[in-house]
């Protein structure tokens, strides 16, 4: 990929300010979609109004950012069908089927819990872009990096069933999600040769986002309840999705992707502090292991030359 050295994304004091704003602002989200599916009244069997309240959130993030990039006058231009095929593909891959499975998850599952189950896609990325770029090789580092990362995966079922424990709604809906935003991670490379990476984000969560609504309303879903706090909780929810979506796929498509992912390692720790602070859900000491070795897996992945 080429590179310009002018762009403010390669800078390094930016790189690290971007990435840290998406990660923290990331962090959040897991806090705010619990709080928001209380205060609009959406219990854990109304998978209608799940799918409403995501596709609602992710549709309005979109919109916003491609108007911003109409406003900076980026290029709209697509030049063949095949790039809107991937498009579409990227959309379903990156909002719809990686954000129903979150949603859904989270539901089910502590937010917390959540918060560091979901490192599992950075540990995934690492291993699918050794399978498929020939400039990403598989090391001895990165074996040693995604073992001790899914050992702190495994660490959040140690302990008694109080402490929580794996469940197939919760637990397995955030694993398929992770390996939906994985495989969206890698495929964002191809988004950036075929479209302005930030016109791209902003068709993907639109588009994605619609995706979501339709069925969403078709199962009947709805907001019970339309509050201040829930309506907040929106808001600041498509604000995370704009700001964090523009600037990490913008990262990532003008930088090593290692060298943008091992600030994701703040995500498990910021989701899990603010899910307990934020929901009074109780802090296990296994919690404080999981979270830290999946950001110890992280840097031993991105330490030293990718």
């Amino acid at each position: 990929m080429e590179q310009t050295s002018n762009s403010i994304f390669q800078r390094p004091t930016w790189v690290v300010v971007f990435a840290l704003t998406a990660a923290i602002a990331w962090g959040w989200a897991f806090p705010l979609i619990k709080v928001g599916f209380n205060a609009f009244g959406i219990t854990a069997d109304m998978t209608g109004s799940k799918m409403l309240f995501a596709g609602l959130r992710f549709a309005a993030a979109g919109l916003i950012i491609l108007s911003v990039a109409r406003c900076s006058g980026r290029s709209f231009k697509t030049n063949t069908t095949i790039n809107w095929w991937f498009i579409l593909a990227f959309a379903l891959m990156n909002t719809t089927l990686h954000y129903f499975f979150f949603y859904v998850g989270m539901s089910h599952s502590e937010g917390s819990r959540a918060a560091i189950l979901n490192s599992l896609s950075t540990f995934l990325v690492v291993l699918l872009a050794c399978a498929c770029f020939k400039s990403d090789k598989l090391t001895t580092r990165k074996i040693l990096g995604c073992t001790v990362g899914f050992c702190g995966i495994l660490a959040l079922n140690l302990g008694g069933v109080e402490s929580g424990h794996f469940t197939w709604l919760g637990d397995g809906m955030i694993i398929i999600n992770a390996i939906c935003s994985a495989i969206s991670g890698l495929m964002t490379r191809g988004l950036s040769r075929r479209v302005d990476v930030f016109v791209g984000t902003g068709y993907s969560l639109t588009i994605g986002g619609m995706l979501l609504i339709i069925p969403g309303l078709a199962l009947g879903g709805t907001l019970p309840h339309v509050n201040v706090l829930a309506i907040i909780c929106l808001l600041l929810l498509i604000a995370i999705s704009a700001v964090g979506f523009a600037l990490y796929n913008k990262l990532i498509s003008c930088n090593p992707v290692g060298k943008v992912a091992i600030y994701n390692s703040l995500i498990p720790i910021v989701g899990a502090v603010t899910s307990c602070l934020c929901l009074g859900e109780t802090f296990y000491l296994k919690y404080a292991l999981a979270g830290g070795l999946a950001a110890w897996g992280i840097y031993i992945i991105n330490k030293g030359k990718n």
